[in-house]
C-alpha cells in the first residue's frame, strides 16, 4: 500500500525510491535482449555492482539445454540471494569498490584469459554496469596495483566528473576502453548494459570494456593535468607517445557487436513519477543527466523548492520533484588531527539542500543512490524534513561544520535520518526525490 504523503512523507520518499530501483532490476529487464545460443561456446563475462544479480538473470532466462559458462565480478556483499531451484552456471566474485583491489586484478586477468581463443562461432555475453571500472582493475605495463589504487583515490577526490576519471582509467588499463571486446575477436560480442552515468554513453559505463573509444591519451593527459594527478615518468611518457591508445570507432574489431541498454536513469525516474501521479500528485523530472558538486546542485534543489512552496512556480504544488545524474565531491584537505568526515553523493546533496532550505515549510527530500551504497558507507542516502536545522541546532551541531569536513553521513546520522537499504542489486546511480505540499 502506498504511504500516505501528507501524513508519511519521509515513507512516501522512500516508496518512490523502492520503485526506482524496482524498474532497474536485471530479471525485469533482460530477457527481450538475449540473442539465440550459438553454435559454439556461450561465454558470460562481466563486471558491476549490478552483476550478480545480471549473472542471476542470464541463468534463469537462457534455455536450459544450451551451454552456459563465464566468470562475472562485483562488489562485495553484492551477491544476491540465489533463487531456490536455479542452477549456478555463472562464477561470481567479489572484489572492492571503489578503489580496486587484488580480487579484481586476479579476476580481470582471469576474464582476459577466458576472452582468448574463442572462434567466430562462439558467442560472448558481457554483462556491464556501474562499478566496473575499479572492479574490473588491469594497470597497464609498467603500472602497479599500489599505482592504480593511489590514481583512483586522487580522482575521487579531486572532483573530477564521472567521464573525466573513466577516460584517464581506460588509458592506464589493458582490458578497458574496448580492449575486452578486442581480445574475444573473432567471437560475436553482445553487451547488456546498466546505464549510471549521464547520457546512458556505453562507452563511459564501467570505462567501456567492449565498446569503441572516442577519448585520447592527449585527453588524459589532460586531466590528469587539470587536476593535479601524478602518474609514474614512463606511463605519462607513453601517453604522451600515444602508445597507450584504446581501440576507435569504425575499429574491424567491434564488426558485428551488439550493445543493448537494458536499464536507465530516465526510466527509473519515469516509474517513481508514475508511482507520484497515482497518489495523487504531480510529478516533474527535471533531467538525469545532471551533474556538478553535490552540495551546489542541492543549493540549487533547494531554490526550485522554495520557489515552489511559497509561490507554486514553475511548478504548483503539492507535487514531487525528481531528477538524477551523478553528482560529485570534492574532498577538503583538513588540518592534520582532524577526523575525516564520512559520506557520499547523495548526503552531501542533502547537507547543501537542507542548508538552503532553512527550514521551508511543507519541504520534504530524500536523496539516494540506487545500488544501496552512498560512497564507501553502509547507507543508500539521506532524508530531509522541515525540521532538519532545527533538530541539528537543538543537539549543538552546526551544518556549516559537517559540509566543512564532507561528513554528512556523521550528520544525518545523529538525525536518525540515513536512508539504509543494503546492496540493491542494480546501479542507475543518483536519485533524488523532493515533495512540496
Amino acid at each position: 500500500m502506498t504511504p500516505n504523503p501528507a501524513t508519511e512523507p519521509h515513507r512516501f520518499l522512500e516508496h518512490l525510491y523502492q520503485a526506482a530501483v524496482r524498474r532497474a532490476l536485471p530479471l525485469h529487464n533482460t530477457a527481450a535482449f538475449l540473442p539465440p545460443p550459438p553454435k559454439g561456446r556461450t561465454i558470460v563475462l562481466g563486471a558491476g555492482k549490478a552483476g550478480g544479480s545480471m549473472a542471476q538473470a542470464v541463468e534463469a532466462l537462457w534455455p536450459a539445454d544450451a551451454p552456459l559458462e563465464g566468470l562475472v565480478v562485483t562488489r562485495y556483499h553484492h551477491i544476491p540471494p540465489r533463487p531456490e531451484g536455479l542452477k549456478k552456471r555463472i562464477e561470481l566474485v567479489e572484489a572492492s569498490h571503489p578503489v580496486p583491489d587484488a580480487a579484481g586484478l586476479a579476476a580481470a586477468q582471469r576474464i582476459l584469459a577466458m576472452a582468448h581463443g574463442l572462434t567466430k562461432d562462439d558467442l560472448v555475453l558481457c554483462l556491464i554496469s556501474g562499478g566496473g571500472s575499479a572492479l574490473l582493475t588491469l594497470p597497464a605495463e609498467g603500472l602497479t596495483l599500489e599505482d592504480k589504487q593511489r590514481i583512483n583515490r586522487e580522482l575521487l577526490n579531486s572532483g573530477a566528473n564521472i567521464s573525466e576519471m573513466n577516460c584517464v582509467r581506460k588509458h592506464l588499463s589493458r582490458i578497458k576502453g574496448g580492449r575486452l571486446a578486442a581480445a574475444c575477436a573473432p567471437a560475436k560480442v553482445v553487451t547488456l548494459t546498466i546505464s549510471d552515468v549521464p547520457g546512458d554513453d556505453p562507452s563511459i559505463i564501467a570505462s567501456g570494456p567492449t565498446v569503441p573509444d572516442a577519448t585520447s591519451c592527449a585527453d588524459a593527459i589532460a586531466i590528469l593535468q587539470r587536476y593535479g594527478i601524478e602518474v609514474p615518468g614512463a606511463i605519462m611518457s607513453l601517453l604522451e607517445q600515444g602508445a597507450l591508445e584504446t581501440p576507435k570507432p569504425g575499429d574491424e574489431v567491434f564488426a558485428g557487436h551488439e550493445v543493448h541498454m537494458i536499464a536507465t536513469p530516465q526510466q527509473s525516474l519515469e516509474a517513481a513519477a508514475a508511482e507520484a501521479r497515482a497518489a495523487g500528485l504531480e510529478a516533474y523530472i527535471l533531467s538525469d543527466e545532471m551533474e556538478g558538486e553535490s552540495r551546489e546542485v542541492g543549493k540549487v534543489h533547494a531554490a526550485l523548492a522554495r520557489a515552489v512552496a511559497q509561490r507554486s512556480q514553475p511548478f504548483r504544488r503539492p507535487c514531487v520533484i525528481l531528477s538524477g545524474g551523478e553528482t560529485t565531491v570534492t574532498v577538503r584537505k583538513q588540518p592534520e588531527g582532524t577526523p575525516r568526515g564520512r559520506g557520499g553523493r547523495a548526503g552531501e546533496f542533502c547537507l547543501g539542500l537542507a542548508q538552503a532550505l532553512q527550514g521551508q515549510a511543507g519541504v520534504w527530500a530524500l536523496a539516494a543512490d540506487t545500488d544501496g551504497i552512498d560512497g564507501v558507507e553502509d547507507n543508500a542516502g539521506a532524508l530531509v524534513a522541515p525540521e532538519t536545522l532545527s533538530r541539528a541546532v537543538s543537539l549543538g551541531m552546526k551544518i556549516d561544520h559537517y559540509l566543512d569536513r564532507n561528513d554528512a553521513y556523521g550528520y544525518f546520522r545523529l538525525l536518525d535520518d540515513l536512508v539504509i537499504t543494503g546492496p540493491t542489486h542494480t546501479n542507475v546511480n543518483d536519485f533524488r526525490a523532493i515533495l512540496v505540499l
